[in-house]
């Protein structure tokens, strides 16, 4: 199976994240559409999907019983989890538990990882433009400071999403968001740095630009990547996995 690991997070020991690619060239048992698919909730293929999840954990050396999923509404809901399970109308979680696990699904959206390792808090929020201008980001990051998370200590990544040059939108959309960060003179309609606009929100509240890692990958020009533009209803979801050891 073919991950990325941060590197944001390759020199802190007790932090283990990851982003999945499609893995086209692979094709789980029972699942008709290429690639190893990770949209647990709502999905027909839930069989082999559940399968998926399982192989990564083992993979990852991560216990299998302890992931926490968001049920994704495009909102800026987030919980502060203890148990594992599917977690409903949720955009964000966040744990101080060591060995347990937090996951979002995406394919477009940006899946954004943060963690503070001197205090043992991380967050996994799933940030679509809808998530974005309703601060998905800065809220999680108020979250995370509430239950002990210093806000010089946190580490993020933004993960491989939808990139400015393809994220065409309606000026209902454009006008959501600050000017700097829509492009009205390249295209014929609107385009949004959806990257440019949380990096932007991180570091307004305080976060330190060398601490935050932005993916350079567009999902729907990369193949590597599911899109739901380019795809439909045919896109699988990529995981984005935190993890305190």
């Amino acid at each position: 199976m073919k991950l990325i690991r941060p590197s944001i997070f390759s020199e802190i020991p007790n932090v283990i994240a990851a982003f999945t690619e499609s893995n086209r060239e692979l094709q789980p048992d029972g699942y008709s559409e290429k690639g190893i698919n990770f949209a647990l909730n709502g999905s027909p293929h839930r069989p082999s999907i559940e399968k998926n999840y399982k192989e990564l954990l083992d993979e990852l050396d991560l216990k299998t019983d302890s992931i926490a999923l968001a049920k994704q509404v495009h909102g800026s809901n987030i919980q502060l989890v203890e148990k594992s399970g599917i977690y409903p109308e949720t955009d964000g979680l966040i744990t101080k538990i060591k060995g347990f696990s937090l996951g979002i699904q995406v394919a477009d959206c940006a899946a954004v990882l943060i963690a503070d390792d001197k205090n043992d808090v991380v967050g996994a929020f799933h940030a679509g433009w809808r998530g974005a201008v309703a601060n998905i980001i800065p809220k999680g990051l108020k979250k995370m400071q509430s239950v002990g998370g210093d806000i010089n200590n946190f580490k993020a990544y933004i993960s491989p999403c939808i990139s400015q040059s393809m994220f065409e939108v309606g000026e209902e959309v454009a006008i959501k968001f600050p000017e700097k960060f829509v492009d009205r003179l390249t295209y014929s309609k609107p385009h949004v740095d959806l990257k440019g606009f949380l990096r932007d929100q991180m570091e307004k509240v305080g976060m330190k630009k060398s601490f935050i890692e932005v993916s350079s990958e567009c999902t729907m020009q990369d193949l590597r990547f599911f899109s739901y533009r380019r795809e439909r209803e045919k896109a699988g979801r990529m995981l984005a996995l935190i993890s305190l050891k």
